[in-house]
């Protein structure tokens, strides 16, 4: 009798735990993220979602699929997701066309040893000089963003004045850039890995990287909200800050198990999987998105006028510190204004 009415009662525990569990996930708010569109960089989600940081802010990440870069400000829009990112530019061009959207957190961001982009050719490759490029075929994942930005940069920087239709581009699907580069479809390509992997692909030889042309700032990839979301559940826009500030973090502190982590939820091979640099704190920095303003400016691919405030704002992130009080109380009143 002693026996059955321990069974029973284990029996009940048993189940009064699995409702309270099940209770628990009921509040979780739910996040629709897009799955990485370049399989070999590190995706900041895959790393919160594995680490329990999604669920230690009360959020449950749900992945819908891969959503192609330029698709994602649409995307966003339309709430097939809730989040969108890549390269700054994509968001101030959505932006300039209507989008209402708005960068909460930064991502991902150059440092001389991982930069945002790497632009190579082969080892035995003509091409010296940045006025080589000229005429060449370039081989990059899409139009738009970094991938066709950086070099005409590269190339105005060293004195090609009007460098947009002076390269041949050629897009491949991610990550099949050099590729297309070895089988002879292009004579340079555009890739996000590190320096380091160029070198161990082998027959490789670096032209520039997005750090030669902008330093530090040119890298900027932060994530974005729809005005509307960020109106109507600015507390579960806070608690994502926090967490993908929290992941910046721990990611900067373990590439190498970011990669990893990456490499499983991707299905990829480590060995090709690249933990980019990424922001402190999450911390959007404004000459990083007034560089890209400036640069769509000069090819006339944005209406003119667009201002910094329209792009991001760091209301929603607690950056650590000693003075915390009075900021605060400022991105309570920015945050009234979005």
């Amino acid at each position: 009798m002693k026996r059955r009415f321990i069974t029973l009662a284990v029996a009940v525990m048993a189940t009064l735990w699995g409702g309270v569990v099940s209770a628990q996930d009921r509040k979780l708010d739910v996040v629709k993220l897009p799955d990485p569109f370049i399989p070999n960089s590190v995706s900041s989600y895959y790393v919160a979602d594995e680490l329990g940081f999604f669920r230690d802010e009360g959020i449950k990440a749900e992945f819908v699929g891969v959503v192609p870069t330029p698709q994602l400000v649409a995307a966003v829009m339309a709430g097939k997701v809730d989040v969108g990112g890549a390269h700054a530019n994509r968001t101030i061009a959505g932006i300039s066309a209507g989008a209402k959207v708005r960068a909460v957190v930064a991502q991902s961001e150059t440092t001389r040893e991982r930069p945002h982009m790497v632009f190579v050719t082969l080892a035995n490759s003509p091409i010296k000089a940045p006025k080589d490029l000229l005429g060449k075929r370039l081989a990059i994942m899409a139009f738009g963003g970094c991938n066709e930005y950086t070099p005409y940069e590269y190339l105005r920087k060293h004195g090609v004045a009007n460098p947009k239709g002076k390269l041949n581009i050629v897009t491949t699907p991610p990550g099949k850039e050099i590729d297309a580069l070895r089988r002879g479809a292009a004579d340079f390509a555009g890739v996000h890995i590190d320096p380091k992997d160029v070198q161990r692909l082998g027959g490789l030889r670096i032209l520039f990287t997005d750090y030669d042309v902008w330093g530090t700032i040119g890298g900027a990839t932060p994530l974005y909200f729809s005005d509307k979301f960020i109106k109507e559940k600015p507390d579960v826009v806070r608690r994502f800050v926090r967490v993908m500030a929290r992941t910046n973090n721990w990611i900067n502190a373990n590439p190498g198990k970011a990669e990893q982590i990456h490499a499983k939820r991707a299905k990829v091979d480590p060995s090709i999987v690249n933990a980019n640099h990424f922001a402190p704190d999450g911390v959007i920095k404004e000459e990083s998105v007034q560089l890209w303003i400036d640069i769509l400016d000069h090819y006339h691919d944005i209406r003119p006028g667009i201002k910094t405030a329209e792009v991001y704002t760091n209301a929603f992130n607690a950056p650590p510190g000693p003075k915390k009080k009075a900021p605060l109380k400022a991105r309570r009143k920015e945050v009234a204004r979005l």
